[in-house]
Protein backbone atom coordinates (compact mmCIF):
# COMPACT_ATOMS: atom_id res chain seq x y z
CA UNK A 1 0.00 0.00 0.00
CA UNK A 2 1.11 3.56 -0.70
CA UNK A 3 1.12 6.05 2.15
CA UNK A 4 2.64 9.45 2.88
CA UNK A 5 5.01 9.28 5.86
CA UNK A 6 6.67 12.71 5.98
CA UNK A 7 6.35 16.16 4.41
CA UNK A 8 8.08 19.50 4.69
CA UNK A 9 7.67 22.82 2.91
CA UNK A 10 10.57 25.13 2.06
CA UNK A 11 9.82 28.78 1.31
CA UNK A 12 12.02 31.24 -0.55
CA UNK A 13 11.17 34.90 -1.16
CA UNK A 14 11.87 36.07 -4.72
CA UNK A 15 11.88 39.47 -6.41
CA UNK A 16 11.20 39.93 -10.11
CA UNK A 17 13.77 41.78 -12.23
CA UNK A 18 10.89 43.66 -13.88
CA UNK A 19 7.17 43.83 -13.04
CA UNK A 20 4.97 41.13 -14.60
CA UNK A 21 1.48 42.47 -15.22
CA UNK A 22 -1.16 39.89 -16.10
CA UNK A 23 -4.87 40.50 -15.80
CA UNK A 24 -5.62 42.46 -12.62
CA UNK A 25 -2.27 41.69 -10.96
CA UNK A 26 1.30 42.95 -11.22
CA UNK A 27 3.86 40.57 -9.75
CA UNK A 28 7.03 42.03 -8.23
CA UNK A 29 7.70 40.10 -5.01
CA UNK A 30 6.50 36.51 -4.70
CA UNK A 31 7.23 33.44 -2.55
CA UNK A 32 8.28 30.12 -4.00
CA UNK A 33 7.36 26.95 -2.12
CA UNK A 34 9.23 23.67 -2.54
CA UNK A 35 7.63 20.57 -1.05
CA UNK A 36 9.58 17.45 -0.13
CA UNK A 37 7.30 14.47 0.54
CA UNK A 38 8.34 10.95 1.53
CA UNK A 39 6.13 8.01 0.56
CA UNK A 40 6.00 4.38 1.50
CA UNK A 41 5.83 2.60 -1.85
CA UNK A 42 5.59 -1.13 -2.65
CA UNK A 43 9.38 -1.29 -3.10
CA UNK A 44 10.29 0.82 -0.05
CA UNK A 45 10.44 4.50 0.85
CA UNK A 46 11.11 7.22 -1.73
CA UNK A 47 11.05 11.00 -1.63
CA UNK A 48 9.57 13.33 -4.21
CA UNK A 49 9.65 17.08 -4.84
CA UNK A 50 7.19 19.68 -6.12
CA UNK A 51 7.60 23.45 -6.43
CA UNK A 52 5.74 26.56 -7.57
CA UNK A 53 5.46 30.27 -7.10
CA UNK A 54 2.46 31.53 -5.13
CA UNK A 55 1.23 33.96 -7.82
CA UNK A 56 -1.09 36.78 -6.79
CA UNK A 57 -4.56 37.14 -8.31
CA UNK A 58 -4.48 34.05 -10.55
CA UNK A 59 -6.35 31.37 -8.64
CA UNK A 60 -9.19 33.61 -7.50
CA UNK A 61 -9.00 36.90 -9.48
CA UNK A 62 -10.55 38.68 -6.49
CA UNK A 63 -9.45 42.35 -6.59
CA UNK A 64 -10.64 42.91 -3.00
CA UNK A 65 -8.52 40.25 -1.29
CA UNK A 66 -5.23 41.51 0.23
CA UNK A 67 -2.11 39.82 -1.10
CA UNK A 68 -1.07 38.44 2.28
CA UNK A 69 -4.45 36.73 2.58
CA UNK A 70 -4.03 35.23 -0.89
CA UNK A 71 -0.61 33.83 0.00
CA UNK A 72 -2.00 32.42 3.24
CA UNK A 73 -4.83 30.78 1.28
CA UNK A 74 -2.41 29.19 -1.20
CA UNK A 75 -0.23 27.87 1.62
CA UNK A 76 -3.37 26.65 3.35
CA UNK A 77 -4.55 24.52 0.44
CA UNK A 78 -1.07 23.02 0.07
CA UNK A 79 -0.83 22.14 3.76
CA UNK A 80 -4.41 20.86 3.75
CA UNK A 81 -3.88 18.59 0.77
CA UNK A 82 -0.72 17.15 2.35
CA UNK A 83 -2.52 16.43 5.63
CA UNK A 84 -5.40 14.78 3.80
CA UNK A 85 -2.90 12.72 1.84
CA UNK A 86 -1.43 11.49 5.13
CA UNK A 87 -4.78 9.77 5.82
CA UNK A 88 -4.84 7.92 2.48
CA UNK A 89 -3.86 4.30 1.90
CA UNK A 90 -4.05 3.13 -1.70
CA UNK A 91 -2.77 0.30 -3.86
CA UNK A 92 -1.63 2.40 -6.85
CA UNK A 93 -0.38 5.96 -7.43
CA UNK A 94 -3.49 6.70 -9.48
CA UNK A 95 -5.78 5.49 -6.69
CA UNK A 96 -3.79 7.51 -4.14
CA UNK A 97 -4.07 10.69 -6.22
CA UNK A 98 -7.78 10.13 -6.82
CA UNK A 99 -8.51 9.74 -3.10
CA UNK A 100 -6.57 12.91 -2.30
CA UNK A 101 -8.37 14.77 -5.10
CA UNK A 102 -11.76 13.58 -3.82
CA UNK A 103 -10.99 14.52 -0.22
CA UNK A 104 -9.68 17.94 -1.23
CA UNK A 105 -12.74 18.56 -3.41
CA UNK A 106 -15.10 17.66 -0.57
CA UNK A 107 -13.28 19.99 1.80
CA UNK A 108 -13.28 22.79 -0.79
CA UNK A 109 -17.01 22.53 -1.40
CA UNK A 110 -17.75 22.68 2.33
CA UNK A 111 -15.30 25.55 2.87
CA UNK A 112 -16.34 27.57 -0.19
CA UNK A 113 -12.85 27.32 -1.67
CA UNK A 114 -12.75 27.60 -5.50
CA UNK A 115 -11.68 24.31 -7.16
CA UNK A 116 -8.79 25.92 -9.07
CA UNK A 117 -7.25 27.09 -5.80
CA UNK A 118 -8.09 23.93 -3.86
CA UNK A 119 -6.43 21.61 -6.37
CA UNK A 120 -3.30 23.73 -6.45
CA UNK A 121 -2.75 21.91 -3.17
CA UNK A 122 -3.67 18.54 -4.68
CA UNK A 123 -1.14 19.13 -7.45
CA UNK A 124 1.72 19.45 -4.96
CA UNK A 125 0.95 16.00 -3.56
CA UNK A 126 0.49 14.59 -7.07
CA UNK A 127 3.77 16.00 -8.41
CA UNK A 128 5.77 14.81 -5.43
CA UNK A 129 4.18 11.36 -5.70
CA UNK A 130 4.97 11.11 -9.43
CA UNK A 131 8.56 12.17 -8.73
CA UNK A 132 8.89 9.60 -5.96
CA UNK A 133 7.45 6.80 -8.12
CA UNK A 134 9.74 7.66 -11.03
CA UNK A 135 12.74 7.76 -8.71
CA UNK A 136 11.88 4.46 -7.04
CA UNK A 137 11.52 2.74 -10.39
CA UNK A 138 14.44 4.41 -12.16
CA UNK A 139 12.27 5.74 -14.97
CA UNK A 140 11.07 8.99 -16.50
CA UNK A 141 7.61 10.54 -16.49
CA UNK A 142 6.83 9.61 -20.10
CA UNK A 143 7.44 5.91 -19.47
CA UNK A 144 5.53 6.03 -16.19
CA UNK A 145 2.46 7.58 -17.85
CA UNK A 146 2.50 5.30 -20.91
CA UNK A 147 3.11 2.09 -18.98
CA UNK A 148 1.24 0.39 -16.15
CA UNK A 149 3.39 1.82 -13.36
CA UNK A 150 0.76 4.27 -12.08
CA UNK A 151 -2.36 2.13 -12.40
CA UNK A 152 -4.04 4.77 -14.55
CA UNK A 153 -7.73 4.13 -15.22
CA UNK A 154 -8.90 6.65 -17.81
CA UNK A 155 -12.46 5.33 -17.94
CA UNK A 156 -12.85 5.97 -14.21
CA UNK A 157 -12.53 9.70 -14.98
CA UNK A 158 -14.24 9.73 -18.38
CA UNK A 159 -16.34 6.76 -19.55
CA UNK A 160 -15.87 7.92 -23.15
CA UNK A 161 -12.22 6.87 -22.85
CA UNK A 162 -13.09 3.25 -22.00
CA UNK A 163 -10.72 0.91 -23.78
CA UNK A 164 -8.07 3.59 -24.27
CA UNK A 165 -4.64 3.56 -22.66
CA UNK A 166 -2.21 6.50 -22.43
CA UNK A 167 0.12 4.64 -24.79
CA UNK A 168 -2.59 5.00 -27.46
CA UNK A 169 -2.24 8.79 -27.64
CA UNK A 170 0.83 10.01 -25.72
CA UNK A 171 4.05 10.23 -27.76
CA UNK A 172 6.15 7.08 -27.76
CA UNK A 173 9.17 9.30 -27.26
CA UNK A 174 8.87 12.75 -25.72
CA UNK A 175 10.20 15.58 -27.90
CA UNK A 176 13.73 16.69 -27.05
CA UNK A 177 13.11 20.29 -28.12
CA UNK A 178 10.16 22.56 -27.50
CA UNK A 179 9.26 26.03 -28.73
CA UNK A 180 9.37 28.52 -25.87
CA UNK A 181 6.37 30.86 -26.24
CA UNK A 182 7.46 34.21 -24.88
CA UNK A 183 4.94 36.15 -22.78
CA UNK A 184 4.47 39.82 -23.57
CA UNK A 185 2.93 41.07 -20.33
CA UNK A 186 0.50 43.97 -20.20
CA UNK A 187 3.21 46.36 -18.97
CA UNK A 188 6.18 44.98 -20.92
CA UNK A 189 8.00 47.42 -23.22
CA UNK A 190 7.99 46.61 -26.92
CA UNK A 191 10.97 48.74 -28.01
CA UNK A 192 13.90 50.40 -26.25
CA UNK A 193 12.31 53.83 -26.74
CA UNK A 194 9.54 52.80 -24.31
CA UNK A 195 11.91 52.14 -21.38
CA UNK A 196 12.36 55.20 -19.12
CA UNK A 197 16.03 55.90 -18.40
CA UNK A 198 15.66 55.09 -14.72
CA UNK A 199 14.09 51.69 -15.47
CA UNK A 200 16.72 50.34 -17.85
CA UNK A 201 18.04 47.00 -16.55
CA UNK A 202 21.74 46.21 -16.66
CA UNK A 203 21.81 42.49 -15.86
CA UNK A 204 22.79 41.25 -19.30
CA UNK A 205 19.30 39.92 -20.11
CA UNK A 206 16.76 41.33 -22.60
CA UNK A 207 14.08 43.69 -21.39
CA UNK A 208 12.00 44.66 -24.44
CA UNK A 209 10.23 42.48 -26.99
CA UNK A 210 12.70 43.56 -29.67
CA UNK A 211 15.60 42.52 -27.44
CA UNK A 212 14.01 39.16 -26.62
CA UNK A 213 13.73 38.36 -30.33
CA UNK A 214 17.37 39.27 -30.92
CA UNK A 215 18.77 37.64 -27.76
CA UNK A 216 16.88 34.32 -27.78
CA UNK A 217 15.91 34.03 -31.44
CA UNK A 218 12.33 33.90 -30.21
CA UNK A 219 9.68 32.73 -32.70
CA UNK A 220 6.63 31.83 -30.58
CA UNK A 221 4.85 34.44 -28.46
CA UNK A 222 1.92 34.92 -26.10
CA UNK A 223 0.40 38.40 -26.45
CA UNK A 224 -1.71 39.59 -23.54
CA UNK A 225 -4.68 41.94 -23.96
CA UNK A 226 -7.03 43.39 -21.36
CA UNK A 227 -10.20 44.20 -23.32
CA UNK A 228 -9.53 47.92 -23.76
CA UNK A 229 -9.82 47.92 -27.56
CA UNK A 230 -8.02 51.23 -28.21
CA UNK A 231 -5.11 50.37 -25.92
CA UNK A 232 -4.90 46.80 -27.18
CA UNK A 233 -4.96 47.87 -30.83
CA UNK A 234 -2.07 50.25 -30.25
CA UNK A 235 0.06 47.68 -28.40
CA UNK A 236 -0.74 44.90 -30.87
CA UNK A 237 0.18 47.16 -33.80
CA UNK A 238 3.58 47.83 -32.23
CA UNK A 239 4.05 44.12 -31.55
CA UNK A 240 3.02 43.30 -35.12
CA UNK A 241 5.91 45.38 -36.43
CA UNK A 242 8.36 43.43 -34.28
CA UNK A 243 6.86 40.01 -35.04
CA UNK A 244 6.79 40.82 -38.75
CA UNK A 245 10.58 41.04 -38.72
CA UNK A 246 11.16 37.68 -36.97
CA UNK A 247 13.40 35.54 -39.21
CA UNK A 248 11.46 32.57 -40.54
CA UNK A 249 8.14 33.96 -39.32
CA UNK A 250 6.43 34.09 -35.95
CA UNK A 251 3.45 32.43 -34.29
CA UNK A 252 1.45 33.65 -31.31
CA UNK A 253 -1.41 32.96 -28.96
CA UNK A 254 -3.67 35.79 -27.79
CA UNK A 255 -4.41 35.75 -24.06
CA UNK A 256 -7.68 37.41 -23.12
CA UNK A 257 -6.93 37.32 -19.38
CA UNK A 258 -10.63 36.73 -18.49
CA UNK A 259 -11.30 40.32 -19.53
CA UNK A 260 -14.85 39.84 -20.84
CA UNK A 261 -17.90 39.25 -18.66
CA UNK A 262 -20.49 39.45 -21.44
CA UNK A 263 -20.46 36.58 -23.89
CA UNK A 264 -20.98 38.61 -27.07
CA UNK A 265 -18.54 41.32 -26.00
CA UNK A 266 -15.47 39.33 -26.97
CA UNK A 267 -16.86 38.50 -30.41
CA UNK A 268 -17.44 42.21 -31.05
CA UNK A 269 -14.01 43.09 -29.66
CA UNK A 270 -12.30 40.49 -31.84
CA UNK A 271 -14.16 41.69 -34.94
CA UNK A 272 -12.95 45.21 -34.16
CA UNK A 273 -9.34 44.00 -33.95
CA UNK A 274 -9.67 42.06 -37.19
CA UNK A 275 -10.99 45.15 -38.98
CA UNK A 276 -7.90 47.23 -38.11
CA UNK A 277 -5.56 47.31 -41.17
CA UNK A 278 -2.52 47.81 -38.93
CA UNK A 279 -3.16 44.41 -37.37
CA UNK A 280 -3.76 42.49 -40.61
CA UNK A 281 -0.24 40.94 -40.65
CA UNK A 282 -0.89 39.32 -37.26
CA UNK A 283 -3.84 37.06 -37.99
CA UNK A 284 -2.15 34.46 -40.25
CA UNK A 285 0.23 33.91 -37.30
CA UNK A 286 -2.51 33.33 -34.68
CA UNK A 287 -2.43 29.88 -33.04
CA UNK A 288 -5.44 30.24 -30.71
CA UNK A 289 -7.09 32.53 -28.16
CA UNK A 290 -6.77 31.79 -24.44
CA UNK A 291 -9.61 32.30 -21.92
CA UNK A 292 -11.11 35.61 -23.07
CA UNK A 293 -14.19 35.22 -20.85
CA UNK A 294 -14.15 35.56 -17.09
CA UNK A 295 -14.55 32.25 -15.30
CA UNK A 296 -17.98 33.38 -14.02
CA UNK A 297 -19.39 33.13 -17.58
CA UNK A 298 -16.80 31.06 -19.48
CA UNK A 299 -18.70 27.77 -19.13
CA UNK A 300 -22.22 29.18 -19.18
CA UNK A 301 -24.80 27.76 -21.66
CA UNK A 302 -24.75 31.11 -23.49
CA UNK A 303 -21.37 30.11 -24.94
CA UNK A 304 -23.05 27.31 -26.89
CA UNK A 305 -25.31 29.78 -28.67
CA UNK A 306 -22.34 31.99 -29.46
CA UNK A 307 -20.48 29.07 -31.00
CA UNK A 308 -23.41 28.44 -33.33
CA UNK A 309 -23.68 32.14 -34.20
CA UNK A 310 -19.92 32.63 -34.74
CA UNK A 311 -18.76 29.76 -36.94
CA UNK A 312 -15.70 31.67 -38.20
CA UNK A 313 -14.34 32.20 -34.68
CA UNK A 314 -10.66 31.42 -34.04
CA UNK A 315 -9.78 28.37 -31.91
CA UNK A 316 -10.52 29.39 -28.30
CA UNK A 317 -9.34 27.45 -25.26
CA UNK A 318 -10.02 27.53 -21.54
CA UNK A 319 -7.26 28.07 -18.99
CA UNK A 320 -8.42 29.33 -15.58
CA UNK A 321 -11.80 27.64 -16.18
CA UNK A 322 -10.11 24.25 -16.35
CA UNK A 323 -10.51 23.76 -12.60
CA UNK A 324 -12.35 20.45 -12.21
CA UNK A 325 -11.95 17.03 -13.77
CA UNK A 326 -14.94 17.50 -16.09
CA UNK A 327 -14.54 21.15 -17.14
CA UNK A 328 -12.85 20.41 -20.46
CA UNK A 329 -15.65 18.06 -21.50
CA UNK A 330 -18.16 20.83 -20.75
CA UNK A 331 -16.03 23.37 -22.65
CA UNK A 332 -15.71 21.21 -25.75
CA UNK A 333 -19.47 20.79 -25.93
CA UNK A 334 -19.83 24.58 -25.77
CA UNK A 335 -17.57 25.08 -28.78
CA UNK A 336 -14.11 25.54 -27.27
CA UNK A 337 -11.16 23.93 -29.04
CA UNK A 338 -9.15 22.74 -26.04
CA UNK A 339 -7.34 23.72 -22.87
CA UNK A 340 -3.95 24.46 -21.36
CA UNK A 341 -1.62 22.34 -19.30
CA UNK A 342 0.01 23.75 -16.19
CA UNK A 343 1.38 21.40 -13.55
CA UNK A 344 -0.48 23.42 -10.93
CA UNK A 345 -3.76 22.22 -12.47
CA UNK A 346 -2.74 18.55 -12.40
CA UNK A 347 -0.68 16.17 -14.50
CA UNK A 348 -3.00 13.14 -14.45
CA UNK A 349 -5.98 15.34 -15.29
CA UNK A 350 -4.06 16.52 -18.34
CA UNK A 351 -3.50 12.91 -19.42
CA UNK A 352 -7.28 12.52 -19.51
CA UNK A 353 -7.50 15.80 -21.43
CA UNK A 354 -4.95 14.49 -23.93
CA UNK A 355 -7.13 11.42 -24.49
CA UNK A 356 -10.23 13.53 -25.05
CA UNK A 357 -8.40 15.77 -27.49
CA UNK A 358 -6.93 12.80 -29.34
CA UNK A 359 -10.46 11.51 -29.96
CA UNK A 360 -11.49 14.92 -31.33
CA UNK A 361 -8.42 15.11 -33.53
CA UNK A 362 -9.18 11.69 -34.96
CA UNK A 363 -12.70 12.91 -35.76
CA UNK A 364 -11.30 15.93 -37.63
CA UNK A 365 -12.35 18.46 -34.99
CA UNK A 366 -10.20 21.29 -33.57
CA UNK A 367 -8.13 20.03 -30.64
CA UNK A 368 -5.64 22.30 -28.89
CA UNK A 369 -3.50 21.29 -25.90
CA UNK A 370 -1.52 24.38 -25.00
CA UNK A 371 1.44 24.62 -22.65
CA UNK A 372 1.15 27.49 -20.19
CA UNK A 373 3.43 28.92 -17.51
CA UNK A 374 2.81 30.29 -14.04
CA UNK A 375 6.01 32.28 -13.63
CA UNK A 376 7.79 28.94 -13.35
CA UNK A 377 11.33 29.56 -12.14
CA UNK A 378 14.02 27.70 -10.23
CA UNK A 379 15.77 24.36 -10.37
CA UNK A 380 12.65 22.20 -9.85
CA UNK A 381 9.33 23.60 -11.09
CA UNK A 382 10.39 24.42 -14.70
CA UNK A 383 12.01 20.98 -15.03
CA UNK A 384 8.90 19.14 -13.89
CA UNK A 385 6.65 21.37 -15.97
CA UNK A 386 8.68 20.80 -19.13
CA UNK A 387 8.89 17.06 -18.46
CA UNK A 388 5.09 16.93 -18.21
CA UNK A 389 4.61 19.04 -21.36
CA UNK A 390 6.95 16.75 -23.30
CA UNK A 391 5.28 13.59 -22.01
CA UNK A 392 1.92 15.01 -23.10
CA UNK A 393 3.30 15.88 -26.53
CA UNK A 394 2.93 19.66 -26.12
CA UNK A 395 5.62 21.37 -28.20
CA UNK A 396 4.77 25.09 -27.89
CA UNK A 397 5.03 26.01 -24.23
CA UNK A 398 4.74 29.45 -22.69
CA UNK A 399 7.87 30.31 -20.69
CA UNK A 400 8.05 33.52 -18.70
CA UNK A 401 9.82 32.77 -15.41
CA UNK A 402 13.23 33.14 -17.04
CA UNK A 403 12.22 36.58 -18.37
CA UNK A 404 10.90 38.07 -15.14
CA UNK A 405 13.64 36.56 -12.93
CA UNK A 406 17.40 36.66 -13.58
CA UNK A 407 18.18 32.98 -13.97
CA UNK A 408 18.78 31.10 -10.71
CA UNK A 409 20.45 34.11 -9.05
CA UNK A 410 18.15 34.09 -6.02
CA UNK A 411 18.53 30.37 -5.35
CA UNK A 412 21.22 28.86 -3.08
CA UNK A 413 24.55 27.98 -4.68
CA UNK A 414 23.97 24.24 -4.16
CA UNK A 415 20.81 24.39 -6.31
CA UNK A 416 22.59 26.42 -8.97
CA UNK A 417 25.32 23.77 -9.08
CA UNK A 418 22.70 21.01 -9.31
CA UNK A 419 21.28 22.67 -12.44
CA UNK A 420 24.71 23.15 -14.01
CA UNK A 421 25.78 19.57 -13.33
CA UNK A 422 22.63 17.70 -14.32
CA UNK A 423 21.19 19.86 -17.14
CA UNK A 424 24.00 21.30 -19.27
CA UNK A 425 21.68 21.24 -22.30
CA UNK A 426 19.03 23.37 -20.58
CA UNK A 427 21.11 25.88 -18.61
CA UNK A 428 23.97 28.15 -19.62
CA UNK A 429 26.02 30.44 -17.31
CA UNK A 430 25.56 34.19 -17.39
CA UNK A 431 28.64 36.43 -17.17
CA UNK A 432 28.90 35.89 -13.41
CA UNK A 433 28.36 32.14 -13.67
CA UNK A 434 24.73 32.08 -12.53
CA UNK A 435 22.74 29.58 -14.65
CA UNK A 436 19.90 30.74 -16.86
CA UNK A 437 17.72 28.88 -19.36
CA UNK A 438 19.60 28.35 -22.62
CA UNK A 439 17.13 29.45 -25.29
CA UNK A 440 18.43 29.15 -28.83
CA UNK A 441 16.40 29.91 -31.96
CA UNK A 442 13.44 30.18 -29.59
CA UNK A 443 13.79 26.56 -28.48
CA UNK A 444 14.76 24.72 -25.30
CA UNK A 445 16.70 21.46 -25.41
CA UNK A 446 15.18 19.13 -22.82
CA UNK A 447 16.85 15.76 -23.39
CA UNK A 448 18.43 15.68 -19.93
CA UNK A 449 15.20 16.36 -18.08
CA UNK A 450 13.29 13.86 -20.23
CA UNK A 451 15.79 11.22 -19.12
CA UNK A 452 15.53 12.13 -15.41
CA UNK A 453 12.84 11.01 -12.94
CA UNK A 454 10.10 13.58 -13.59
CA UNK A 455 12.74 16.03 -14.78
CA UNK A 456 14.72 16.24 -11.53
CA UNK A 457 17.65 13.83 -11.02
CA UNK A 458 19.73 13.27 -7.91
CA UNK A 459 18.94 14.88 -4.58
CA UNK A 460 18.73 18.69 -4.74
CA UNK A 461 20.13 20.27 -1.57
CA UNK A 462 17.39 22.33 0.10
CA UNK A 463 19.12 22.82 3.45
CA UNK A 464 19.76 26.53 2.87
CA UNK A 465 16.03 27.28 2.44
CA UNK A 466 13.92 27.62 5.62
CA UNK A 467 11.47 24.74 6.12
CA UNK A 468 8.39 23.80 8.12
CA UNK A 469 7.26 20.26 8.91
CA UNK A 470 3.72 19.49 7.78
CA UNK A 471 3.61 15.73 8.38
Amino acid sequence: MIRLVAAELHRLELRARMPFRYGIATMTDVPQVIARLTFELPGGRAGGLAADLLPPKWFTKDPRQPLDEEIAAMLGVIRGAIRRAAEVRAATPFAFWREVHTAQAAWAEAAGCPPLLAHFGTSFVERALLHAVCRANGTNLSAALRGDLLGLDLAALDPELAGMRPADFLPARPPERIHSRHTVGLADPITAAEVPAGERLADGLPQTLEEVVAFYGQRHFKLKVNGDAARDRDRLARMARVLGAVPGGAAFSLDGNESFREVAAFRDYFHELRADPALAPLWPQLLYVEQPWHRDVALSPALGALARDWPERPPIIIDESDAGLDDLRVALRLGYAGTSHKNCKGVLKSVVHAGRLARRRAAGLPAVHSGEDLGSVGPISPLQDLAAQAALGVTSVERNGHHYFAGLRQFPGALQEHARRHHPDLYVPMADGVPRLDLRAGELRIGSLNAAPFGVPGEPDLTAIPAETVV
